[in-house]
C-alpha cells in the first residue's frame, strides 16, 4: 500500500509547521547538520587564517607577503681569500724577517706561525674552497723565504755600510747568495713545517 505524499514546504509564517523540529532559542547554529563545521569556529588548522605562501609554505598571517628568509653568506670566494692570504704572508714574512735580524736565529715556532697565520687568513675569508689550501701552503713558503731573505739583509746591515733596502734592490743576487751560503737542514725544514701549517690553517679556519 503506498504512503501518502507529504505536501510541499509551506512558507513560514512564523509559525511551526507541524511535525518540524523546534528551532531552539538563541542558538544560531539550530538548524545545521551534525557534523557540519561551525562558521568561524576553529578547525585545528594554525595556518587556517593565513594565505598559501609559494610551494605550499603557509603564508604571513591575515594575507601578508611570504616569511623573510635571511640570505646565507657567501663562503667560496677565491678571490678575496688570495688577497687574504698575500696580505697575511707580506706581514708575517716581516715580522718573521725581524724577529731573526733581532736574534740572529732561525725559530721554529716563528715559521709554524707565519703558514699558520697565512692559511686562517685565506680559508676564513675564503671559504671552503679546495684551491685554498694549496695557494696557501705556497704563499706560506714565499713568506718564509722573504723573512729570511729580511733576516740576512738585517744583518748584514749592522756589520756593513749598507742599508737593508740597498740589498734587496741594488744587491739582491749577492743577498740570496750570502742566504744559500746560510742555509742548511734546518732552513729548509722551517719551509716543509710553515707550508704544512698553512694548509691545516685554511682547512680549520674553513670549517
Amino acid at each position: 500500500m503506498s504512503q501518502p505524499v507529504p505536501p510541499p514546504n509551506q512558507p513560514y509564517d512564523g509559525q511551526p509547521q507541524a511535525g518540524a523540529p523546534k528551532p531552539a532559542d538563541g542558538n544560531p547554529y539550530a538548524g545545521q547538520q551534525p557534523g557540519q563545521p561551525q562558521p568561524g569556529a576553529p578547525t585545528g588548522n594554525p595556518f587556517g587564517g593565513q594565505q598559501p605562501g609559494p610551494y605550499g609554505q603557509p603564508g604571513a598571517p591575515f594575507g601578508g607577503g611570504a616569511p623573510f628568509a635571511p640570505v646565507a653568506p657567501a663562503r667560496d670566494n677565491v678571490g678575496l681569500g688570495i688577497l687574504a692570504a698575500v696580505v697575511a704572508a707580506v706581514v708575517a714574512g716581516a715580522v718573521y724577517g725581524a724577529i731573526i735580524g733581532a736574534t740572529k736565529h732561525e725559530i721554529g715556532y716563528a715559521a709554524v706561525g707565519v703558514g699558520f697565520l697565512v692559511g686562517f687568513a685565506s680559508g676564513k675569508v675564503g671559504g671552503r674552497n679546495p684551491a685554498l689550501p694549496v695557494l696557501s701552503a705556497v704563499f706560506a713558503l714565499i713568506a718564509v723565504y722573504f723573512g729570511q731573505l729580511l733576516g740576512e739583509a738585517m744583518i748584514a746591515a749592522k756589520d756593513y755600510p749598507v742599508t737593508v733596502s740597498e740589498l734587496f734592490f741594488d744587491h739582491f743576487g749577492l743577498l740570496n747568495d750570502a742566504w744559500k751560503a746560510d742555509s742548511d737542514f734546518i732552513s729548509y725544514l722551517f719551509f716543509a713545517v710553515a707550508a704544512v701549517a698553512a694548509f691545516s690553517g685554511a682547512k680549520k679556519a674553513a670549517a
